[in-house]
């Protein structure tokens, strides 16, 4: 024989319960015996409450999940403009010192030559586009001799004159005083001033 007590609200519901005889093991997780579950949910104040925190719990890791995957969208998106920068600067400063000998060693210049820093991007990150920090330089300087800091530093002001030397150096000096945060948007107007700079040469 089945037994049957009457539906009845318990706890955040009590008294919101409809009064109809129901299974005894029809029983709903803290809130007892009642049928009228649903109906409490959609259209009391409490039930609401509850069902706004049900869909948040199960909504929560959705959303961040898409955070995340946006975060990683434009995390990408700036690693390609910074790596399509480094291209288009690099190709500038090799197509400026077409001719020129290696800014350290002072060797006859070779089409192999590359774009040799004298501050170090990974070190000076305000400079690491800057035009006067970046010069021809041969492979076995800029690789072998991590730059051949000393020679680079004593042909580099009779490269691009001692005023704009100082410059650099005084810009080095305030680098780490600054956290430098790239942006599409910078990057993208360093591009096109590039562009137009190798445009001269062309």
């Amino acid at each position: 024989m089945i037994k049957e007590k009457k539906c009845k609200g318990h706890g955040v519901a009590k008294g919101f319960g409809c009064g109809k005889m129901i299974d005894v093991k029809f029983r709903v997780y803290g809130l007892g015996k009642m049928c009228c579950y649903p109906d409490w949910l959609l259209n009391s104040d409490n039930g609401k409450i509850k069902m706004q925190k049900a869909i948040l719990k199960v909504q929560k890791p959705r959303i961040e999940t898409n955070k995340a995957l946006e975060l990683r969208k434009e995390e990408n998106a700036l690693k390609q403009a910074l790596n399509n920068t480094k291209l288009v600067v690099h190709a500038y400063v090799k197509l400026r010192d077409t001719g020129k000998t290696c800014i350290s060693c002072d060797a006859p210049y070779q089409n192999h030559f590359q774009a040799g820093h004298f501050y170090p991007a990974g070190s000076y990150e305000t400079l690491r586009f800057n035009l006067d920090n970046i010069h021809g330089q041969c492979p076995q300087c800029n690789l072998y001799l991590n730059g051949n800091f000393d020679n680079y530093s004593l042909r580099l002001p009779k490269r691009i004159g001692k005023e704009r030397y100082e410059k650099l150096l005084e810009l080095a000096s305030i680098d780490k005083q600054f956290s430098k945060v790239w942006n599409i948007e910078n990057l993208k107007e360093i591009r096109a001033n590039v562009k137009i700079l190798s445009s001269n040469f062309l």
